[in-house]
């Protein structure tokens, strides 16, 4: 079972602690092996938005929690501040029958996103580890493709076409993204992206 959540803006006059402590209830009652947190964290990427965050997350009752940043995380030198408390921004992670890809898809103080060539190369190779029947997935903040009755469309990953060729080449499975606060599911030749809505859950069997 695995849960992804997204977009919790702490920090920001519309987040409701109450509402993040309801879904991480329900996270709990799922009794997930993954929950992975696609992005935008915090409101501004303070440090004190930061330390909120994590003792606020902290309840969820699971081993493998996987988290990235968001547009919002890297205003103010945040992505510095979220190496120091949740690690690494790029990271793979593999079970007998999964495969997870994440990666921060900001830039520092900028709303757009990009995933950069320099890695692209990078997630071949970690997808490349693979086996044939595994699920795979590739996790990030920005939504990968538009999203319909969302108005006109802004803030998608500048690179979107070349990171989509990557990963159909890559033989994925699921795409996770946020950052658009609404619920979506597309499908893409046999991939499917994901766009989760803000504090929302989603579960994949």
């Amino acid at each position: 079972v695995i849960v992804q959540i997204s977009d919790l803006h702490v920090g920001e006059a519309d987040f409701v602690p109450s509402l993040l402590t309801r879904c991480i209830d329900e996270i709990n009652e799922l009794k997930p092996d993954i929950v992975m947190i696609t992005g935008d964290l915090t409101g501004m990427g303070y440090r004190r938005e930061y330390d909120t965050v994590k003792n606020c997350i902290s309840p969820i009752k699971c081993r493998n929690v996987l988290i990235k940043p968001g547009n919002h995380d890297s205003r103010n030198v945040g992505y510095m501040h979220f190496e120091d408390i949740f690690g690494e921004r790029y990271t793979s992670f593999n079970t007998n029958d999964l495969h997870i890809v994440a990666v921060d898809s900001s830039e520092p103080d900028l709303d757009n996103g990009q995933i950069g060539r320099e890695y692209y190369k990078w997630i071949k190779s970690e997808f490349s580890k693979a086996k044939p029947q595994d699920l795979k997935i590739f996790a990030m903040h920005h939504h990968l493709i538009p999203v319909p009755g969302t108005g006109r469309e802004r803030n998608i990953v500048h690179d979107a076409g070349d990171v989509l060729e990557v990963l159909v080449e890559s033989g994925v499975d699921i795409v996770l993204c946020g950052h658009k606060h609404v619920p979506y599911l597309w499908r893409v030749e046999d991939m499917y992206i994901v766009t989760a809505g803000t504090v929302s859950s989603l579960r994949l069997r």
